[in-house]
């Protein structure tokens, strides 16, 4: 029988959930998604210092300007995008700086100087989705974008009602984020028993029957996994975007690996949800793990961008 890899591929586009070139070129995936953790981690190896050396020398020119530091760490994302654009057919997912999660304006043109960027690269805005918090401006920078035709991927997605607010605004794609999920009930006292009792596989088993009955084109990629048991009870789901080492799981194993979710099954009714700012905002302060986790996850993100523009400023003295 062939690897649980292989198999999820047959059922579910396998997504890389790295920046790291070798990893990405060792599994074959269809699509790689980065953000700016991951950035900052593929900026430690080797084979990215000589990308390192060409952002700083050609971006920045004054280390202690802010502004530059920005700018030469979204352009670092794009270079190594641009690199994963060489092993993946599909899309590279670059996201916006986390620290703009609340202003719509700032992220709108965030989005189209990372495709800029990339476009001078000679890469067409075909191969890109632009990774945008689930956040109320987040969503509606996401909706101006998409009506540019610059497709888009909603992170840091925790609840049924930002998923609902994603497929209304015409999302690409949206990133329910299973692990963290978990990671906030066990911090509450819940022990699952198996992976089809982990709340993070049920939010994102609801989010993609809800969008089938509805008939929302908008595509499930469920991501941040925590063990292999969760990747498989979502096998089937649209995509997946899985870390290196699960990936290495999956392909060492090759057991049976059944089909869990397809747009054909039966599910239990769901009402459309009406989507508006104001119950946006009301059913996200009810949802005290989904507000705890997505302003958690900003808060991260936000510190890594700070860390990954620490490092090339620290660079540039060395350059």
């Amino acid at each position: 029988m062939s690897s649980k890899l292989d198999q999820l591929k047959s059922m579910t586009d396998v997504v890389a959930d790295t920046g790291d070139i070798e990893a990405i070129a060792r599994f074959a995936p269809q699509d790689a998604t980065t953000n700016p953790s991951l950035i900052l981690k593929a900026a430690a190896l080797p084979q990215y210092s000589g990308l390192i050396d060409d952002v700083v020398k050609n971006t920045l020119h004054d280390a202690d300007d802010p502004i530059q530091l920005q700018s030469a760490a979204t352009q670092l994302a794009v270079e190594i995008g641009a690199e994963i654009t060489k092993l993946v057919p599909g899309k590279v997912s670059t996201e916006v700086d986390a620290r703009l999660s609340f202003n719509t304006e700032a992220m709108i043109n965030e989005g189209r100087r990372i495709v800029q960027l990339y476009q001078t690269k000679g890469i067409d805005k075909s191969r890109l989705l632009i990774k945008i918090a689930s956040t109320w401006e987040g969503i509606e920078a996401a909706k101006v974008l998409e009506q540019e035709g610059i497709e888009c991927n909603l992170t840091l997605l925790f609840s049924l009602v930002q998923a609902a607010a994603c497929a209304e605004a015409g999302a690409t794609l949206i990133s329910p984020f299973v692990g963290r999920i978990l990671d906030w009930h066990v911090a509450h006292g819940a022990k699952p028993a198996n992976a089809n009792e982990d709340p993070g596989v049920q939010s994102v088993s609801a989010i993609y029957s809800y969008y089938k009955q509805h008939n929302y084109k908008t595509v499930v990629m469920g991501a941040s996994f925590r063990n292999c048991g969760e990747i498989e009870a979502l096998a089937g789901c649209d995509r997946l975007t899985i870390s290196p080492a699960l990936l290495s799981e999956l392909k060492e194993d090759n057991g049976d690996l059944p089909r869990r979710l397809s747009p054909e099954m039966s599910f239990a009714s769901q009402a459309k949800i009406s989507i508006n700012e104001i119950d946006f905002r009301w059913a996200m302060n009810e949802d005290a793990m989904a507000t705890e986790k997505l302003a958690e996850g900003i808060r991260a993100f936000a510190a890594d961008q700070v860390k990954l523009e620490t490092l090339l400023r620290g660079w540039n003295r060395h350059v």
